[in-house]
Parts: C-alpha cells; structure tokens; sequence
C-alpha cells in the first residue's frame, strides 16, 4: 500500500486544492479506508466509526492490543447524540464550554457503536475536535470518525504528517498534511457519569476548568490493588499502561528549575558511553556534549506541551540511546505534562 499525503491549507479550506484533499479522504474513509488527520490535540489515525472492519484495521495498522478503546470524533453535538445512549446535564454543559475543544466525554454506548471501538466496554468516548481540517473532513463524510493517535502503539505521538509517516507509511492509505498540531498532547478524558466525575488521562482542559462548570472532579489513580490488573480490564484507554515513549529509553529529572542544570548534569556523568539527548529549557545549563532539543521557558507550560513530542521525535531522529527530561509543576497543563512522561519512562 501506498500511504498518499493530502496537504491542505488549514486556513484556506474553500481553495480546490483543499477541497479535492478533503474529498479524497472522506471517500477513502466511506470505503473503509484509513486517513490520518489532524486535530488541535494531536494526529489521529481516522475510519469510520460505525464500521467494524474498518475499526479494525486501525487496530492492525498500529499493532494496537484489541482491548485499548477508540475515541470517536464528532462535528455536532446532533452526531454525539446518535451515538450516545443518554447524555446528562452536567454533559450537555461540558460540550457546550469545550466543544468544539479537547475534552473526550466518557458517554453510555448507543446501539451503533460497534464492540471494536468500545472494547466491548459499555462507555464511549466522545469529542468534537476544533481543528479546522478535522471538522471539515468529518462534515465531509457524513461519518464519526473513530481516531486514536496515528502511530504506532506505545510509540510517541505525532504531531506532524512526518511523525505520522514516520511509524505507519505503507500502512494506511492517506495522511491529510495541515502542519503542526497546536496543543500537541491528547485530549482530557473525563466520564461524568461517576460522582465526583473522574479524569482518566489529563489533558489541555484541566480538572478546574471542569470544577467551574459541572463540580467536582477527581483524576483516577492506580492503587495497590489496580496496579497489577491486566489492562483490559482497566476503566479507560491508557491508564496505567506504557504509552508515548520514544524510542531511547526516557529519565526523568524533577526538580525546580534553580537546580535543574546542576541535576541534569549529574545525571549525565552517570551515563558513559551513551549518546544523551536533552529536552532543555531556556536558561537552564545544557550538560557537557550533550544533543539538546530547545524546549521553551520553563513557566509557558502550554508551549511546554506544545512542542514536548517535536522534541522526543527529533532527539530519536538524532540518534541519542538516552533522553534526559525535566519534569514541569503539577500546575495546569503540566498535569498533562507528567503524565505523559511518566507513562513514556515506565519500563516496557
């Protein structure tokens, strides 16, 4: 298979060139194929969601284990209603705050929705994406689009077409080309079917944005005893599991920003004979023959975010066998941040 790459102008949708992008990929997905578009969050890996073997192929093209759900993405609050059982008032006011945005609602399953995006769970997950090209392309087609990150499993998320390609060239049949994605970490998955409502994976909308418009919520936590169940029996995508990783082994370094530079450098003497990379903030000391990716200033955490997988992707592409990263404050989106990369360092 040939993987075709669709550039489209997210600014200039109405040209014919985007339109014919556009076109191509929604009769692809019509088929059953599979395209991988951009959201604000992250590249997804798209097939219609209502169409099992399509769903399946998502999972075979990324390796991804069956047990793993699938959100689906919506262009209208009309679609997620068809594909919900029921929708409560503290739902219908989250979409109305965040969507279109990055907010996945953990929603009771209607009837449509094929086992293969669910995992046989009775939940699915449900967003409207804000970007443009994603809108357009799901208006296009008429379709949900079932879409996890296009890459794959436990791999680093792309946040560009060459991320993209990167993993799953000859493995699906397009790739719409919009450029960088803006938040570049996934979207908050949040079930409000539970009181307190519960966030299972952190994301660009945080746990008081929510507070503010539903009430109280709480981020799941592993346990003792959840902390060796098998993952299909976990309660949603992602927790507890391995994900996000690039290819050289991750280390964290937490610490506040005053001691980073001596702590890096610390870290760095430990590790003769390896190629270290870097993920180095503005005015922190870069260790000693170290490949350094220039990852902003340590207090714009939504630029942190921004750029976290540009930077785990280009320090693979240059060869390093390890990956020093400081870890941001649990504050706001660094949330997000930690949670990522303490999932990217778990052991395999």
């Amino acid at each position: 298979m040939k993987t075709l790459r669709l550039p489209v102008d997210p600014e200039n949708l109405h040209t014919s060139s985007a339109l014919d992008a556009l076109d191509r990929a929604a009769r692809l997905l019509a088929a059953g194929g599979l395209v991988a578009l951009p959201t604000e969050t992250v590249y997804g890996l798209g097939a219609h969601a209502l169409d099992r073997r399509a769903v399946a192929r998502i999972f075979a093209a990324k390796k991804r284990p069956s047990w793993d759900p699938i959100i689906v993405h919506v262009s209208t609050v009309v679609m997620a209603e068809g594909l919900a059982s029921s929708i409560s008032e503290a739902a219908y006011s989250l979409m109305h705050a965040f969507w279109p945005g990055p907010l996945t609602l953990l929603l009771p399953r209607g009837l449509a929705i094929p086992d293969e995006v669910t995992s046989g769970r009775p939940l699915v997950g449900l967003r409207m994406p804000a970007h443009p090209v994603a809108l357009a392309l799901i208006r296009q087609s008429g379709l949900p689009i079932a879409a996890p990150s296009a890459n794959l499993f436990g791999h680093t998320s792309p946040t560009t077409a060459d991320h993209v390609l990167r993993d799953l060239d000859g493995r699906i049949d397009a790739v719409l080309d919009a450029g960088p994605t803006h938040h570049g970490l996934e979207s908050t998955v949040l079930d409000p079917t539970q009181s307190p409502m519960v966030i299972y994976r952190p994301g660009a909308i945080t746990a008081e944005q929510i507070q503010a418009v539903a009430g109280p919520v709480v981020h799941y936590k592993l346990n003792r005893e959840t902390a060796h169940t098998p993952p299909e029996a976990l309660p949603a995508p992602g927790v507890g599991l391995r994900h996000y990783a690039p290819t050289a082994p991750l280390v964290l370094v937490d610490a506040p920003v005053a001691d980073l530079g001596r702590r890096l450098a610390a870290a760095a003497r430990l590790l003769t004979g390896e190629r270290i990379g870097v993920m180095l903030p503005t005015g922190v000391a870069a260790p000693h023959g170290a490949v350094c990716f220039a990852w902003g200033r340590w207090a714009a955490l939504e630029d942190l975010a921004r750029s976290l997988y540009a930077g785990l992707h280009w320090l693979d592409s240059q060869g390093c066998t390890i990956i020093l990263c400081p870890v941001p404050p649990p504050e706001g989106i660094g949330v997000a941040i930690r949670d990522r990369l303490i999932k990217a360092a778990k052991s395999a």
